[in-house]
């Protein structure tokens, strides 16, 4: 009895712990399913929610994945690719027919939306030329996950979000600068905490339904453009050296 004491203390093999990960990440694909279930329900504050939880579990499996160094330890199973396809799932088909079935997009322009979204950030997901030095994005990064949750809190015009669809679809291959508000260091001190303000504007929108409500729709439009912007302005004001 001692000794089955002693062996269930022993520690997981690096392999197990690398395959714990996996799951981990895999988990995202079932996030995504329920987020699709949700958006197929016209329920958009669950699938907001849901969509949240993917992002989470998306932000620590990095983490995660090189603290057990997944690649020697179970390279069987190939993590960035994993990780590229619930990223797929979460932020580019699931919000695109999200902006066709919410009415932000009715009609013809949101089928094209729903066909043109896809069609551009597959080809822009399989760019190697997608990170740049200062760990940012080349292009828009194709976070549509965040574009419609934004305008689900805002709800301009239909107009408007067609015009912000082709100017993102295009962006996406232009020499445009986006940053990741924690990698990207460079501001990091304002982008990070507006990123957080951003995050809790769109939990707190979706706890309350997205029911109408100015001041948080302020706090969101100002928010979204700061991320959406903040790039482009690095380019233009060169760095102090």
């Amino acid at each position: 009895m001692c000794r089955a004491k002693r062996a269930s203390r022993q520690p997981m093999t690096p392999r197990l712990q690398a395959l714990s990960v996996h799951l981990f990440t895999a988990l995202g694909a079932a996030l995504a399913m329920l987020a699709l279930h949700e958006a197929f329900e016209r329920d958009w504050a669950m699938m907001a929610i849901w969509l949240a939880v993917a992002f989470v579990v998306d932000g620590i499996d990095g983490p995660l994945a090189r603290s057990v160094d997944v690649k020697r330890n179970f390279a069987e199973i190939d993590g960035v690719l994993m990780d590229l396809i619930i990223d797929f799932l979460t932020y580019v088909v699931i919000p695109a027919y999200a902006l066709y079935a919410s009415g932000l997009l009715p009609g013809w322009a949101g089928w094209i939306a729903v066909l043109t979204i896809p069609v551009a950030s597959v080809l822009y997901f399989s760019d190697t030329r997608m990170k740049t030095a200062d760990n940012s994005f080349a292009g828009f990064p194709g976070c549509w996950n965040m574009v419609v949750l934004a305008l689900l809190v805002v709800t301009p015009p239909w107009w408007v979000t067609a015009g912000l669809v082709v100017l993102l679809s295009v962006a996406m291959f232009l020499p445009l600068k986006f940053i990741h508000p924690v990698r990207t260091d460079r501001w990091r001190w304002l982008s990070l905490p507006v990123a957080l303000v951003w995050t809790g504007g769109i939990a707190w929108a979706a706890w309350i339904g997205f029911a109408s409500n100015p001041a948080l729709t302020m706090t969101v439009a100002i928010t979204s453009v700061y991320l959406l912007l903040a790039g482009i302005v690095q380019q233009v004001v060169p760095q102090r050296r």
